[in-house]
């Protein structure tokens, strides 16, 4: 499981070197069509490739960062350090689109006139491409990885190709009406969407570093934990989730038959530890606490034969979410 992480690390850092090298030449094909037709549209393109190269760049150490092993000042790995990318480029990318929307305000006041838009239109529709694909193929990696820097990263460059695409459609009408005006208004409308992508982006990464809690995942680890309930599985409660770059470690409460010793208590954390990391994933860390069963524990208690039961049975109880992320064991009531 270890090799394969290193792995992962590994193949996340070669994309994301590839995705700057990537932004370096797109930000050159853009300014070389901005100077060449002075187009608003086309500056906001080529500005958000600026900040696609900054951030990128930042990312690419942050992920060489969170591949160092855990050490004695950093017992959990060094993987918030990919949260903080993140809230640096979604932070970029709203003052990118703030400084377009004033730039083309101006630009309506004082128009530039445009010129060789056909050459301008060449080079923005081929980086839109690019950007979409490796986008795309960034986002993938980045979900299969568990990566958010590269999860980030995919978006953004995917919103950047939608973006492109609607400053395509901006410059063709341009082109065939001849209506300056109209770029700095299209410039304006894709600053707006490009400062709404990175709140977005800004929302979630600091969501990360405040270890705001996860509950789609959480609701996919209660699911799995029902489907494969042992008969010692008595309750499952206080369950968290914190995330480190890529790296899960997950904390809850296990209650499970008073009288197990020592040793076939500690084969049912491994046994929930199994399913979790089987059907969720490999690379996750667990840190489960053990609680013996009490009387109340009796009536929703599915173990056949006990000979210590002290209440009846009444009924099987499905987990709860609700009570499983909080401090509170199961029952009938």
């Amino acid at each position: 499981m270890i090799k394969k992480k290193i792995n992962s690390l590994s193949d996340n850092i070669r994309l994301q070197l590839f995705v700057v090298l990537i932004g370096v030449l797109l930000l050159v094909g853009k300014f070389t069509a901005f100077v060449l037709t002075n187009s608003n549209a086309i500056l906001t393109d080529a500005l958000e490739s600026i900040i696609n190269v900054v951030a990128g760049a930042f990312s690419l150490y942050s992920l060489v960062l969170s591949s160092r092993p855990r050490d004695e000042n950093h017992p959990y790995g060094h993987g918030k350090i990919e949260f903080v990318a993140a809230t640096l480029e979604g932070s970029l990318i709203l003052v990118a689109g703030g400084a377009i929307i004033i730039k083309s305000i101006f630009n309506l006041i004082d128009p530039v006139p445009l010129e060789r838009l056909d050459i301008g239109i060449i080079l923005i529709a081929a980086s839109g491409v690019i950007n979409y694909v490796v986008g795309l193929m960034t986002e993938r990696k980045g979900r299969q990885n568990n990566s958010m820097v590269l999860t980030a990263g995919g978006k953004h460059l995917q919103t950047d190709a939608y973006s492109t695409a609607g400053i395509l459609i901006g410059l063709l009408l341009i082109y065939l009406t001849g209506l300056i005006w109209l770029d700095s208004v299209v410039a304006i409308i894709f600053g707006l969407m490009i400062g709404y992508t990175g709140y977005r982006i800004l929302r979630s990464s600091i969501a990360g570093i405040m270890d705001e809690a996860d509950y789609e995942l959480l609701q996919r680890i209660v699911k799995v934990l029902n489907e494969n309930r042992r008969e010692n599985w008595i309750d499952i409660h206080n369950l968290r989730v914190i995330k480190y770059g890529s790296t899960l470690h997950i904390d809850c409460h296990l209650t499970v038959p008073w009288y197990l010793n020592v040793l076939e208590a500690h084969d049912e954390v491994e046994a929930v530890g199994k399913v979790v990391r089987e059907k969720i994933d490999p690379s996750i860390e667990l840190f489960i606490h053990t609680d013996p069963c009490i009387v109340e524990s009796c009536a929703v208690c599915t173990k056949p034969g006990c000979q210590k039961r002290r209440n009846d049975f009444i009924e099987r109880v499905e987990w709860d979410f609700d009570k499983v992320i909080a401090d509170r064991k199961h029952g009938t009531y």
